[in-house]
């Protein structure tokens, strides 16, 4: 008897091993994406769409499956059908039951399953792709420049919770709502988690008449609150303006000021502290421009009496420097104590 003959492998292919060279030795990675693609594609004969692929990506990200499984135990639905005895959720668990399943035949499962579907087809049928707002809604409307813009500012963490991007996805939101009239620029855009961001929604009329009129603050006899009426301003955000400053301590001395009557840096909102930095740096950039003389900047405020405060509407100063402006620039604001300015290190 013999024993039973083990063929040689066959020889792999010069596209096989090609493909082998790129997964094993080439191919470096910085997300799922290539290895999720390619094994798409062998899978389905060589030809897969774009909406195929991201279907199997989405079966990777465990942040999509998080954002789900909140939304099931959070949603509104899902109470209701405890309410009405259709489902229960015993304490302490993740699982759900569907009361009185034990009871039912399989052609009545496949009824009720049927049921289900006809429902959901004519609910999606009627109301299209705005059952995904809620999901889409910035991925269409913000550029893909401007989103790295606003994450990369964030460093990649939820403005509000503070979770990184690794844990979470993150959401790129209109602070003030698009549609209680925030506009779509850089300064109106906050990074937020899935769930900040869900739980902020953008039609709570009570949270939001009140987030806007708190931002239309203003102060009657406020110098800075009326600004923006008095004074050429120089550049302009949502939530914030520059103008120059009436005694300017060098030339193109210029001030960044907050559109809502608000006393201190601290007292800001995030929004308004992204627009006041983006002033900033927009106010640099064109002093820079038109200027070649200036070689840095001293930025400051003031905060209460004590710290020199004189006008209680938070302002920042940007004033440029260039050389010899003084003596010897050692210290800069440390100056603002007498004798504190030189040290030796």
């Amino acid at each position: 008897q013999f024993d039973k003959i083990i063929m040689p492998p066959a020889p792999h292919s010069a596209r096989y091993a090609h493909l082998e060279n790129f997964l094993v030795n080439v191919m470096q990675m910085q997300h799922v994406y290539q290895p999720v693609i390619l094994a798409t594609l062998l899978m389905n004969g060589g030809v897969a769409s774009s909406r195929d692929i991201a279907k199997v990506l989405l079966q990777h990200d465990q942040s999509q499956i998080d954002y789900y499984t909140y939304i099931v135990d959070k949603s509104h639905p899902a109470r209701v059908l405890k309410k009405h005895n259709v489902v229960s959720k015993p304490k302490k668990t993740k699982t759900y039951h569907l009361d009185g399943f034990a009871e039912l035949t399989q052609p009545e499962i496949a009824k009720l399953v049927t049921i289900c579907k006809e429902k959901l087809a004519e609910y999606m049928e009627k109301r299209g792709s705005t059952i995904w707002e809620h999901r889409g809604r910035n991925r269409k409307q913000v550029p893909g420049s401007v989103r790295y813009e606003v994450l990369k500012r964030a460093k990649s963490r939820c403005e509000l919770f503070g979770v990184s991007a690794e844990e979470r996805a993150l959401d790129v939101d209109h602070i003030v709502p698009h549609n209680c009239g925030g506009k779509s620029d850089l300064t109106n855009y906050q990074a937020l988690c899935y769930k900040c961001n869900t739980n902020k929604g953008d039609r709570d009329s009570t949270d939001f008449r009140g987030l806007l009129s708190m931002y239309e603050v203003r102060e009657k006899d406020c110098l800075f609150c009326n600004a923006h009426k008095e004074r050429e301003v120089l550049a302009e955000k949502t939530l914030a303006i520059a103008i120059a400053d009436n005694f300017p301590v060098t030339k193109g001395h210029c001030l960044v000021i907050p559109k809502r009557h608000v006393e201190s840096y601290f007292d800001l909102t995030t929004g308004e502290m992204n627009a006041c930095n983006q002033l900033l740096i927009d106010m640099r950039n064109r002093l820079q421009k038109n200027d070649g003389t200036i070689r840095g900047f001293n930025i400051g405020m003031n905060v209460g009496a004590v710290a020199g405060q004189s006008i209680f509407h938070c302002h920042t100063h940007l004033m440029p420097r260039r050389e010899g402006d003084v003596a010897n620039p050692k210290g800069g604001v440390r100056h603002t104590i007498p004798g504190k300015g030189y040290y030796e290190v």
